[in-house]
């Protein structure tokens, strides 16, 4: 049996899957909250991760001891780029900052001063979600926080230590942290010095496919685990997602639709972006490197929409039938944390543009699922620019489970875009292949194979014209309401 953990924002899923890679149980854990506690903050302690992963595992040795003893590789996935200090006894300092914490847009300026090759070593500009800018943050805001930092690491490498006692990171999770030298797929001295840190605070780097660790006895133990398994490298989120779709030939990609909406494309080279926000990482697949643009809010997006109304989010969907026809009208941006790519925009909001008295909660509703596959439609744009290709993509994510939401993102897109069975679990379950992998020494390309095919959404050639048009006046209107962002801030102020 193998196990695949996937740390996310909103709280923590386990799978267990057997070695012909079903699927045959699944655990979770209570939701995770988010502190935010300033405007464009975000922040979680790494000690409720660690709870939430004991409560998912908790319950599946409960529920499921004998396939629990039988264990011999885990595989870690989580929620990427968070930045969390550890002390010399290895305890947090303070919250970690999350991915979608926008706060640290003036340590990002500071980064490339320091450093102006930054954007060849790293793959990309300097944007706020990323980890080293708020190691900066730290620095010039909390001197005496940053004085106690002894390592830092990503929040699954947190769990990680917490599983094995080990200082571990895979090369996929790291190169997202603008620390790493993502060609050569190691630490830079330089990154790292222009954030005042060196080698001997960050945690050992391993490819995704690796072992990096056993359980320790006490927790084999806790959980009826007959042995020590195996914890493989792992991955960020993304990239076992991939892995979980079997993404890891050059062209392939997928498009997620979670509480972020992510645009990935695996490539056979790092291919550095310095025109848009766009992400060159490694991939959790030696060799292989991949392109990311994400979106911060997506299906928190409709959440969001489904707090005012007072309604499920699944509910508001339903009740638009299956007219993917586009809305001109009634317009809405999605940046309710600001926009990270492919431009790197911490100060924008979300606007609905175009309410009037007939507006309901079904305009309202279309609004927001068109402007979550309109920005998504932008990132893309961003990785032609940046030579990137791609015919088809996999849906992957909560939000492709409708069949509606997925046409919109096909028409907005003008691609084909094919669901995968149990695309909800993408990122534990490639998270479970990595950990088959590094428990086996399988080859790779034999365990990430492509998933069976649930259904196909194909854009709607009828409406290809009248998506231009509304995307043209979507894209007209970032200027205009980046502007009143900018200004309604500063009102607050007083």
């Amino acid at each position: 049996m193998y196990l695949g953990i996937d740390l996310g924002t909103s709280g923590v899923k386990a799978i267990l899957m057997d070695g012909e890679q079903r699927i045959v149980a699944e655990g979770t854990s209570r939701p995770l909250s988010v502190d935010r506690p300033h405007r464009g903050w975000s922040e979680q302690h790494p000690d409720i991760w660690w709870d939430a992963v004991c409560e998912a595992l908790d319950h599946l040795a409960h529920h499921r001891p004998k396939e629990m003893a039988a264990v011999r590789g885990i595989g870690l996935s989580g929620q990427m780029y968070g930045a969390t200090l550890l002390d010399a006894e290895d305890r947090p300092i303070r919250p970690a900052i999350l991915w979608n914490d926008t706060r640290s847009t003036a340590e990002c300026r500071l980064i490339e001063e320091r450093e102006p090759e930054l954007r060849s070593i790293a793959g990309r500009r300097a944007t706020p979600g990323v980890t080293a800018p708020k190691l900066i943050w730290v620095q010039r805001h909390e001197p005496e926080n940053f004085a106690r930092i002894r390592t830092v690491l990503l929040p699954k490498d947190y769990v990680r230590l917490k599983l094995t006692g080990e200082k571990v990171s895979d090369m996929a999770d790291s190169s997202g942290t603008l620390w790493m030298d993502v060609n050569r797929r190691d630490w830079s001295d330089r990154l790292l010095a222009a954030t005042d840190l060196d080698r001997s605070q960050m945690p050992r780097l391993i490819e995704g496919t690796e072992p990096g660790g056993f359980v320790t006895a006490g927790l084999a133990a806790r959980w009826g685990m007959a042995s020590r398994p195996t914890v493989a490298g792992g991955g960020g989120d993304n990239a076992c997602g991939a892995c979980g779709s079997g993404i890891i030939e050059p062209g392939a990609g997928t498009v997620s639709l979670g509480t972020s909406g992510v645009l990935f494309v695996a490539t056979n080279e790092a291919r550095p972006s310095h025109d848009h926000a766009i992400e060159t990482l490694c991939h959790a697949v030696p060799g292989v490197w991949h392109q990311m643009s994400v979106i911060l809010s997506a299906t928190s997006c409709l959440n969001w929409l489904a707090g005012l109304l007072g309604r499920p989010a699944g509910d508001l969907v339903r009740d638009l039938g299956e007219t993917s026809r586009p809305a001109g009208n009634l317009l809405f941006l999605p940046f309710l944390d600001g926009c990270w790519s492919p431009q790197d925009d911490a100060e924008i909001r979300g606007a609905f543009v175009g309410l009037d008295h007939g507006t309901d909660a079904k305009a309202l509703t279309h609004a927001v699922l068109q402007g979550v596959a309109f920005a998504l439609a932008d990132a893309a744009n961003g990785f032609h620019d940046n030579g990137a290709r791609f015919e088809r993509l996999l849906g992957i994510g909560g939000g492709s489970r409708s069949t509606l939401w997925m046409s919109m993102v096909a028409n907005a897109l003008d691609r084909v875009i094919d669901i995968p069975e149990a695309s909800e679990l993408g990122a534990a379950f490639g998270a479970a292949r990595l950990g088959l992998i590094a428990a086996t020494n399988a080859a790779p390309r034999d365990v990430l194979r492509r998933p069976r095919i649930a259904r196909t959404v194909e854009p709607d050639r009828a409406l290809a014209e009248s998506y231009r048009e509304a995307f043209v006046h979507w894209q007209g209107l970032y200027a205009p309401v980046r502007n009143a962002s900018t200004a309604l801030r500063g009102a607050t102020r007083h």
